[in-house]
């Protein structure tokens, strides 16, 4: 079976690579690998994402779903140095990625974990999150309903979805599964939506 993305121990090789990217208004160099996601350029959804949501809040514990190689966590820790960001994903290969790449940055707020490795009791300020649409609905519908609840209160999630990909469908399932939340879409660009999830004050 070939890898994805999502597979939790890819067995391809790894074939380590260097791009440049543009990361909370600074061009830093970052290390990538196959078997994760989008290794050789920063994803267009994930550009978007970064460039229609607005900087992390100073402090507090901030989930990124789905981190691949980190562009979303390395861009929340530069932008927030006493936040605590959660880089979450199956894929070890991902992982270790982040860590490497969090390191050569200088950036020691990261925590580039699996889902069991966050502590069940832990709220977060803000969720960010180019969620992997390609798992299945079934399967990003469980992980939401895992980590959305999870918001505190005033707390807000921004997730970037294609819309080919059912970003309005996402958005109808979230209001009907979630009437706690409050969602809108807060942005369109380049084909893509980021919506915006809100755990009222």
């Amino acid at each position: 079976m070939a890898d994805h993305y999502f597979s939790a121990q890819p067995s391809s090789p790894e074939e380590l690579r260097r791009i440049r990217v543009a990361l909370a208004g600074r061009e830093v160099d970052v290390t990538t690998a196959s078997g994760v996601f989008s290794p050789g350029h920063l994803d267009k959804g994930t550009e978007v994402l970064l460039a229609n949501s607005p900087d992390a809040p100073p402090g507090g514990d901030i989930l990124d779903i789905g981190c691949g190689w980190g562009a979303i966590s390395l861009a929340l820790a530069m932008q927030s140095p006493h936040a605590r960001i959660w880089a979450l994903d199956v894929n070890e290969r991902a992982l270790d990625l982040v860590r490497r790449n969090a390191a050569e940055l200088g950036l020691d707020n990261i925590r580039a974990v699996t889902a069991d490795e966050i502590p069940a009791d832990l709220s977060f300020r803000t969720i960010r999150s180019n969620p992997p649409i390609r798992i299945g609905k079934p399967a990003l519908h469980e992980l939401l309903e895992t980590w959305l609840p999870r918001l505190d209160v005033g707390g807000d999630a921004y997730m970037v979805v294609q819309k080919n990909l059912g970003s309005d469908s996402l958005q109808r399932w979230i209001d009907d599964t979630f009437p706690d939340l409050a969602t809108h879409r807060h942005a369109i660009s380049k084909g893509f939506r980021v919506l915006k999830v809100r755990r009222p004050a």
